[in-house]
């Protein structure tokens, strides 16, 4: 066996070795459960105590199924599914799309068929019915339509105790997978070290057994869920809110996917190591005895339909979840990361210099839109500062890494494109949303209360009231006066907003997209204006900081929600070029874009607040509101789901759909295929030092060697990099403090144990891909 790989085997798996304590408890305990809380109670000074795999997954599918509380969340899903708005896609997508991306998936008939199972008691527990719905969003690869019964994510979360990563041995050849540690004790261990390919996986082809595994994910594209299997510097710079060390190792949605109970790899050097996997108790396990006791704790559901009672006063429920408070500021450590020029706190955005003969290229990292509340104006003011400070060290190139961008705040896409080209139009797509009774009621609503209250920024501190009405319904995409039609027009009225209109077997809304100069718009989107609008309106007439020819975008195919936007407008608006990283062993071009392509979620709390405002708030007597609730309304107000919704979990639906301006077919661009402009493959270099990746990014851009193993960067310059110019005392001073930083790598710089924990975030945010 390779010396640091049973070091790295020994240091990680330590967490899971029972004490005599522990052995002890499980002795005199008569059930999987009543050992998993001994386990628990013998670990007091562990923040967030482990076990064996195998005993949590025996524990929780010791849970019984209670067939009537399975039927009522089945029932109260109902109306928040109606809200997604790709069903009729998903059931019946194009060729293209099948042939490319993912097959096609029946959600309403898969609901339906959890029901059957419910009511024939074929489940055997209640994990088994959880984890079913679970997977049945799941496999829409749609990552803004997600539901974490509480079953499924509350008590555990899975992971194995060693992250891999994927590399191609030279940049050309495909990509083979390693253990994680091993790369990085070749790199900053014994120099003679090799590490060795993974062959087989718990005794399947190893490349198989990760493409199978993939599927997990949330993504769509096949070659973006692979990256996400991985180890990736982008990812970990997000810390607990990025999909961390790879969904192999239990982060992001890997961590919801009982892995077995152990994780055996073969190597090609004719070594083998198991691996004890484990499963994180998130919760106090005191009181529990067996399957039973834990359902009586956890999974209980207090909601009752109050349909035919309306509450005797306004305010209105919202899920335990999205009611956290907001994330602490810490700030978040970035491995692999070179000194910044300015960088948010939360490495949600940062501004880089390339050394040497790369010192012309400035290198703006985004692996996030903002998913923090106190990250807003930051970010904003990040890449302002960045840009004045590359043109002024007389930066010509600039490369964008939106790797891990699972989305964020919607305005901060626009703003940064905006930033980067002052002149540019005003809108990425059309967006477009489901036309179904509930969206009818709140268009009608919001739309005649909106033609009494002037249209105007209201302060809180002068007139709450009217503020909350301005920023619940004025300012509601509902409220036809809040976007403007496909000929840059306002509606004349709701019903020609609305529609609805009949398209591929579904009703929509009309085509519309974002009026940026309203002045109502900041409330839409996190409260800040986008350059060249309301308050930013002088941005308008700044000169461009950088030419289209000397900008590229670079991404591991997470790009999501907010990204896609961003990128709908980089490459349809101004035909800025594409590499994707990474992908599967296979030959060939991959996607650049691979996450949801939805341009709005909406949570369900947020769908519920709406209903429930309209019935009580804005109605004018007590006959009209019995009546409002009789409709499709007065389903909105069982708790049922956010009762069994898992603790610190996002639970949305895609709203709104992306339809590109000159697609006649109207098609969602979640179903419409586009491959990058160019394919590089990650190298060992590449998982331990970010700016291995730039540097090809920008050889194979602006000059220098072609990294690309697929598709071609036609149009770009083609001049060698050496030499681009003379070095400035800035450039060698930056070239010095580059070298002095890649000196001090060490291998405990880059975490081993950073699992994705969304608790204290705020849920609610509207245009981001949670993991």
């Amino acid at each position: 066996m390779v010396l640091s790989r049973a070091l790295a085997a020994a240091s990680l798996v330590s967490i899971v070795v029972a004490s005599p304590l522990q052995l002890q408890a499980r002795q005199n305990s008569s059930t999987a459960c009543a050992e998993v809380a001994a386990s628990v109670a013998s670990q007091p000074a562990t923040s967030t105590p482990s076990v064996d795999a195998k005993l949590a997954y025996d524990c929780i599918t010791s849970v019984p199924l209670h067939k009537d509380e399975a039927l009522h969340l089945l029932e109260g899903v109902v109306p928040y599914f109606r809200w997604q708005s790709t069903t009729a896609y998903l059931k019946d997508p194009p060729a293209e799309y099948v042939e490319k991306i993912q097959p096609a998936i029946d959600v309403w008939g898969g609901l339906e068929k959890i029901k059957s199972k419910v009511e024939s008691e074929e489940y055997k527990n209640e994990f088994e019915f959880g984890f079913d719905l679970y997977t049945l969003l799941q496999q829409t690869h749609d990552g803004h339509f997600v539901y974490v019964p509480d079953v499924v994510g509350t008590i555990f979360n899975w992971a194995r105790p060693v992250p891999l990563v994927s590399v191609s041995a030279d940049g050309k050849e495909l990509p083979k997978p390693y253990v994680y540690a091993d790369v990085l004790a070749e790199s900053y261990g014994n120099a003679t070290f090799k590490p060795s390919v993974i062959t087989k996986i718990n005794g399947q082809e190893a490349t198989e057994f990760l493409e199978a595994w993939s599927q997990r994910g949330s993504l769509q594209d096949r070659d973006a869920l692979y990256n996400n299997v991985f180890y990736e510097l982008a990812s970990v710079s997000l810390g607990p809110t990025g999909s961390g060390i790879g969904t192999f190792a239990g982060s992001g949605r890997g961590k919801w996917v009982y892995p077995g109970p152990e994780t055996e790899l073969e190597f090609e050097n004719g070594t083998t190591v198991t691996y004890t996997n484990v499963a994180r108790v998130l919760v106090t396990l005191e009181g529990v005895t067996d399957g039973e006791s834990l359902y009586q704790k956890y999974f209980t559901s207090q909601g009752t339909s109050t349909t035919s009672d309306l509450p005797s006063n306004s305010s209105v429920a919202t899920s335990t979840a999205s009611a956290m408070p907001s994330a602490t500021t810490t700030s978040i450590p970035a491995p692999g990361y070179p000194p910044p020029i300015y960088r948010e706190q939360h490495n949600l955005i940062g501004g880089y210099f390339l050394e040497d003969e790369y010192s012309d290229i400035a290198v703006l990292s985004v692996p996030s839109f903002v998913g923090i509340d106190t990250a807003e104006i930051d970010f904003q003011q990040v890449t302002e500062k960045f840009i004045v400070a590359a043109k002024a060290a007389g930066k010509t190139k600039l490369v964008i890494d939106v790797s891990a961008n699972g989305g964020g705040t919607i305005l901060q896409g626009y703003d940064l494109y905006k930033q980067l080209f002052p002149k540019g139009i005003g809108h990425a797509a059309f967006d477009r949303y489901r036309a179904h009774e509930s969206t009818k009621l709140l268009s009608e609503y919001h739309s005649r209360l909106a033609d009494s209250i002037p249209r105007e920024l209201v302060d809180e501190s002068a007139n709450e009231t009217l503020y909350a009405l301005e920023y619940d319904v004025i300012a509601s995409p509902f409220n036809y006066q809040s976007d403007l039609n496909a000929s840059d027009e306002n509606f004349p009225s709701w019903e020609a907003k609305f529609g609805p209109f009949e398209h591929h077997g579904d009703n929509y809304s009309n085509l519309f997209h974002w009026n940026l100069s309203d002045v109502l718009t900041p409330y839409n989107s996190a409260g800040i204006w986008v350059h060249g609008y309301g308050e930013l309106a002088n941005y308008s007439s700044a000169p461009q900081p950088f030419a289209n020819e000397d900008i590229v975008v670079v991404t591991d195919g997470y790009c999501a929600s907010t990204c896609t936007i961003f990128s709908e407008l980089m490459r349809q608006r101004e035909g800025i070029k594409y590499i994707s990283l990474g992908g599967r062993a296979k030959e060939g071009i991959t996607q650049a874009i691979g996450g949801v392509k939805g341009t709005n979620n909406d949570p369900w709390s947020y769908i519920q607040y709406l209903a429930q405002l309209a019935i009580t708030n804005l109605t004018s007597s007590e006959e009209e509101a019995a009546k409002l609730n009789a409709t499709e309304l007065g389903d909105y107000w069982d708790n049922v789901v956010f009762e069994r919704q898992a603790v610190g979990t996002s639970v949305n639906v895609n709203f709104r759909d992306g339809i590109r301006d000159t697609d006649e077919t109207e098609t969602p661009l979640q179903f419409v295929y586009e491959p990058a402009d160019c394919r590089i493959l990650y190298t060992k270099a590449m998982t331990i030092d970010v700016t291995a990746i730039w540097k090809a990014v920008a050889d194979s851009a602006f000059g220098g060697e072609s990294h690309c193993v697929a598709g071609s960067l036609d149009g770009y310059s083609t001049g060698t990099r050496k030499v681009k110019r003379e070095l400035t005392v800035e450039d060698r001073a930056l070239s010095k403090r580059m070298h002095a930083w890649r000196r001090e790598l060490k291998a405990e710089q880059y975490p081993l144990d950073v699992y994705t924990d969304l608790t204290g975030m705020d849920l609610n945010k509207r245009g981001i891909m949670w993991p």
